[in-house]
């Protein structure tokens, strides 16, 4: 199965820019954008038309960042 829900949260109300690049930088997929009121969050990443391998998944809220990696394998 290559979806995953991501859930994230946010304290504040804020510009939220989500998005997953590949390891070479490229966006792959856009999750959220724009102004969201606080509050908690799912959103979907399919990585079916994606090749296998790792992903960076990128949460900016008002210039305030956080990255994980991932893991795509089919």
């Amino acid at each position: 199965n290559p979806s995953t829900t991501l859930d994230y949260a946010l304290n504040n109300a804020g510009v939220v820019e989500f998005k997953v690049y590949d390891v070479t930088g490229a966006e792959v997929a856009v999750l959220a954008q724009g102004y969201q009121p606080a509050g908690e969050y799912s959103v979907t990443f399919n990585g079916s038309n994606l090749a296998s391998g790792v992903y960076i998944a990128q949460l900016n809220v008002n210039g305030v960042v956080l990255t994980k990696s991932m893991m795509l394998i089919k």
